[in-house]
C-alpha cells in the first residue's frame, strides 16, 4: 500500500477520515469561535481517538484548503490505502460471485471521480479501479465530493488497465463496458454475478484499447436526443441498475 500526506477539507471529508481511518489522520484544525455542532462533533470523536486538535483563524484554514470551501475544518491525512493490481483476487473472492468493480477509464475532473466514488459506496462496490496515469488521482477535492467514499470503498490504481481487465476476466469476472455507439442497451445485460462496469473518460470515452478488452458493450437509452451523459451520471445509472438486478425477488 502506499500513502500520501495531503490537507483535507470541509465537514464530510474530514468527518469521514476521522470516523473510518483515524489512524492515518495526523491532525484536525478547527475554526476558533465556529459554532456549528457538526465541527464539534468532530472535534470530540477526533480527541477520543487521541487525534491532536488546534483551534486556528480562518486564514490558516483557507491557507490549507487550497481553496476549497472548508466549512471550518481541515485535517492533515495520511491518505486512506491504496490498493495495488494484485490484490484484487482477494478483494474479488471475498465478494462470493456477486463482485461489482467499477472501471474508470481516464476520468479527468476530480469533481467526476468523487461522484463515480459516492455512487460506487452507496452501490456496495467491491472496488474501484482507476488508471494511475491519464486520470485524476484521489486528492483533496475527490476526497470532498466523495462525501467520505474516498475512505470506504477500495480504490486499485493500475499501472496497465488492460492487464487488470484480463486478470478480472481470469477471476470470473464479465467486463461490460459503456459506450454511446453500442447497439444494446445496458438493461439488457445480466449483472447478477461477477461484472466489472467499465466508463471511459469525458472526453474520449472508452480507449480504443479498453474496448477491446470488454466481453461487451452496451448504451444507455436516451430518448431525449443527448449523444452522452455525464460520466458521474452515467456511472450511477450502471451501478445502481446492477443493484436493481441484485435485489431479492
Amino acid at each position: 500500500m502506499s500513502k500520501d500526506t495531503h490537507w483535507i477539507a470541509g465537514i464530510n471529508a474530514v468527518s469521514a477520515a476521522v470516523e473510518h481511518d483515524a489512524e492515518n489522520v495526523r491532525e484536525v484544525l478547527l475554526e476558533a469561535g465556529g459554532r456549528n455542532p457538526r465541527l464539534a462533533a468532530i472535534e470530540v470523536e477526533a480527541r477520543r481517538k487521541d487525534i491532536d486538535v488546534r483551534r486556528v483563524a480562518q486564514q490558516a484554514l483557507d491557507g490549507v484548503a487550497g481553496g476549497l470551501r472548508h466549512q471550518g475544518v481541515a485535517a492533515r491525512y495520511a491518505a486512506a490505502r491504496t490498493w495495488e493490481e494484485h490484490e484484487l483476487p482477494a478483494l474479488v473472492e471475498a465478494a462470493g460471485g456477486r463482485a461489482l468493480v467499477l472501471v474508470l477509464d481516464g476520468v479527468q475532473d476530480p469533481h467526476n471521480l468523487g461522484a463515480c466514488l459516492r455512487s460506487a459506496a452507496a452501490a456496495g462496490a467491491t472496488a474501484v479501479i482507476i488508471p494511475k496515469d491519464k486520470s485524476v488521482q484521489v486528492n483533496a477535492t475527490v476526497r470532498k465530493t466523495s462525501a467520505g467514499a474516498a475512505d470506504i470503498v477500495p480504490i486499485v490504481r493500475a499501472t496497465n488497465l488492460a492487464r487488470v481487465l484480463r486478470e478480472l476476466q481470469r477471476l470470473g469476472v464479465w467486463i461490460y463496458g459503456l459506450a454511446g455507439d453500442a447497439a444494446g442497451p445496458v438493461y439488457g445485460l445480466d449483472l447478477r454475478g461477477n461484472v466489472a462496469l467499465v466508463l471511459g473518460g469525458e472526453a474520449e470515452g472508452l480507449r480504443r484499447l479498453t474496448r477491446e478488452h470488454c466481453d461487451e458493450l452496451a448504451s444507455i437509452p436516451m430518448p431525449g436526443g443527448f449523444e452522452s451523459l455525464n460520466v458521474s451520471v452515467a456511472t450511477g445509472v450502471v451501478l445502481f441498475e446492477a443493484v436493481r438486478q441484485r435485489q431479492p425477488g
